[in-house]
């Protein structure tokens, strides 16, 4: 006899995920699930989402670690609302984790709430948190190999970035392998190769993303 365990909690994810997307198209608030390994520049990139987008939308970050609040501190630095999620162990954020911070925020006075997961390329793609797109982020350290080692996260992300662009000439990168290796996987999914720290394209970056808000 075998016992499927992973059935029924997805089941049970998937029904508070629903009941959060109904609750987030009242509110009218966009909701970005960020995907990433640790250490690929996850905060910055959201550091600088928030700083090319905050004078039209209304933000707040919902913050998920194993451990500590170091992220959200980040965040709250800039005057954004940031709500801390440690799960203790856990590689992921699940819909419940989301409700409970969901909470706190005030969706009336938000445009958009953006997911920092947890870094990891395999968990965060099963679980729906209500969201309206997955993004997906892979810096040029890493390795041009990554979609295919993880294929699954390039598979269901709306875009994929590609982050710490400035570092190419250091590291042994086949931009041309990349783009190949997502278009076959996910021929959708527009990639944006920039530099969170640098600010090098930013800009397109940020303007997808406020296209797709205004038409959620």
């Amino acid at each position: 006899m075998q016992i499927d365990m992973k059935q029924p909690i997805l089941a049970k994810n998937d029904s508070l995920a629903a009941q959060l997307r109904a609750r987030f198209a009242e509110n009218h608030v966009y909701v970005l699930d960020i995907l990433a390994s640790p250490g690929s520049g996850k905060t910055s990139t959201i550091l600088a989402t928030i700083d090319a987008l905050r004078d039209e939308f209304n933000i707040a970050v919902i913050e998920g670690d194993i451990a500590s609040s170091v992220d959200a501190e980040k965040i709250k630095a800039q005057g954004i609302p940031a709500v801390q999620i440690n799960t203790g162990g856990a590689c992921h954020l699940e819909s419940a984790m989301i409700k409970r911070a969901v909470d706190v925020l005030d969706l009336e006075r938000l445009d958009l709430i953006i997911v920092e997961n947890v870094g990891n390329l395999v968990c965060p793609t099963d679980f729906d948190l209500g969201e309206n797109a997955k993004v997906m982020i892979l810096s040029v350290p890493e390795g041009d190999d990554k979609p295919l080692k993880y294929p699954g996260v390039f598979q269901i992300a709306e875009a994929v970035i590609l982050n710490k662009v400035d570092t190419m000439p250091v590291f042994n990168f086949d931009n041309d392998a990349f783009v190949d290796s997502v278009t076959r996987l996910n021929p959708t999914a527009p990639i944006f190769p920039l530099s969170a720290t640098t600010g090098q394209g930013v800009a397109e970056w940020t303007s997808w993303l406020a296209n797709e808000i205004r038409n959620a």
